[in-house]
């Protein structure tokens, strides 16, 4: 458990007091990596090392400096980390993120995605 007075979600830009996220699902990943953390998948540490990794790699591939670029290291950083640690294969985040894709482009306009288990 993180310490009460650490701010789980780090160094962000804030409005208002506020995380600035540009959609749910930034807030989400970000949440999904803390609770993780938290309940011992993962250690901080290695959070940080795998989420400075993705940004590295995006930097050297020549992606934009933006919000966008950083909440997609922060997902493959926690892809990783969730493969490494053998609590699901790649093989396995893989696919779930092809029916994801698939939900959402099967999915009228406006409507909830919903995923098929």
């Amino acid at each position: 458990m993180s310490p009460p007075d650490r701010d789980p979600i780090g160094p962000l830009a804030r409005r208002d007091g506020e995380p600035v996220f540009d959609a749910p699902w930034q807030a989400q990943a970000l949440a999904t990596a803390s609770a993780l953390a938290e309940n011992g998948l993962f250690t901080r540490q290695a959070w940080s090392e795998a989420l400075g990794a993705e940004l590295r790699r995006a930097e050297q591939a020549g992606a934009p400096d933006t919000a966008e670029t950083y909440y997609r290291a922060v997902v493959a950083a926690l892809e990783r980390l969730v493969a490494e640690s053998g609590a699901a294969s790649a093989e396995t985040l893989a696919g779930r993120r092809e029916a994801w894709r698939q939900a959402y482009l099967d999915t009228p306009h406006g409507q909830p995605v919903i995923l098929a288990e």
